[in-house]
Parts: C-alpha cells; sequence; structure tokens
C-alpha cells in the first residue's frame, strides 16, 4: 500500500493531471466548437499534454508517486516551451519552420499556418496562452513538490 501524499504533494498530483486535461479539451472545443483548426505547431503542444495525463494518472498508482508527478510537471512544461516558440512565430519575432509558415500554396486545401494567430484573447494567442498556462502550472507544481521536502527537512516555508 502506498503510502498518503501530502497536501502539496495532492495538489502537485491534481494541478499535473487537471491542466493538461483542460487544456486538451479547449484546444478540442476551439477546434471543433469554433472551427479554429489547429496548425502543425498546434499539435506539437498537445502532444506533451498528452503524455502528461497518463504520468499523472500513475501516480496515483506506482511509487515513486512524486517522480511520476514531477515527470508530468516536464511534461507541461515542454507544452509551454513550444506554446512560447509558437506565440513567437505568430508574432513575426523569428521564422517557424517552412511547412506552415511564409507563402501559402493557392491551392494547398486545408493547410493551416502556424505564423498567424487564429484567435486572439486579451491580445494573447491560443499558443500564448498555453504558454503562459503550461510553464505557470508546471513550476506550480513543483514548488509545490519542493514544499513537502523542505517541511521533512525541518526547513520553514
Amino acid at each position: 500500500m502506498t503510502p498518503p501524499l501530502s497536501p502539496s504533494d495532492k495538489l502537485a498530483q491534481r494541478l499535473a493531471l487537471g491542466i493538461p486535461a483542460l487544456l486538451l479539451a479547449g484546444a478540442y472545443i476551439s477546434q471543433y466548437g469554433f472551427g479554429l483548426f489547429p496548425c502543425e505547431m498546434c499539435w506539437w503542444q498537445r502532444y506533451p499534454h498528452f503524455a502528461a495525463i497518463p504520468l499523472a494518472f500513475l501516480s496515483t498508482l506506482a511509487r515513486p508517486r512524486r517522480m511520476w508527478i514531477a515527470l508530468a510537471g516536464l511534461a507541461i512544461f515542454v507544452s509551454g516551451l513550444i506554446g512560447a516558440f509558437h506565440a513567437g512565430v505568430e508574432w513575426h519575432w523569428w521564422q517557424g519552420i517552412t511547412g506552415c509558415t511564409g507563402q501559402a500554396d493557392p491551392f494547398a486545401l486545408g493547410v493551416v499556418r502556424c505564423d498567424e494567430a487564429a484567435f486572439r484573447f486579451l491580445g494573447i494567442s491560443l499558443a500564448g496562452w498555453n504558454a503562459l498556462i503550461s510553464i505557470g502550472a508546471a513550476v506550480a507544481i513543483w514548488l509545490l513538490l519542493l514544499a513537502k521536502d523542505k517541511r521533512a527537512k525541518g526547513i520553514r516555508t
């Protein structure tokens, strides 16, 4: 039987399960509910979230539980980094991949450009929101996991 998680570890676990699930749900609602189809880099941002969910779920079943939570946090962080890169491409701060940027072929149907934001909320694209939420959540997960270590060593937090 696995020992119970500390309150900070439980919150980290819930974030590691919930954040990628909510972000993926938002992506699919945007896609199928509002017709905002993903470009190639949008898909790249989804893959780490697909990995984070089973990693976080493993923390409910297998030891070392905190390691699975930390790995889920790493996957979420990677998605955020990809989102930050994608947002930079959308703002034309740097060049993106050539497959979905630059001059679109007028005869290529269904190509979604990576260098044009399909939607912005408060001036931030969906890639930018993914970057902010994912990086923030990953840092929060890791800080929550570290909080237990500090208490265990007798260091006041």
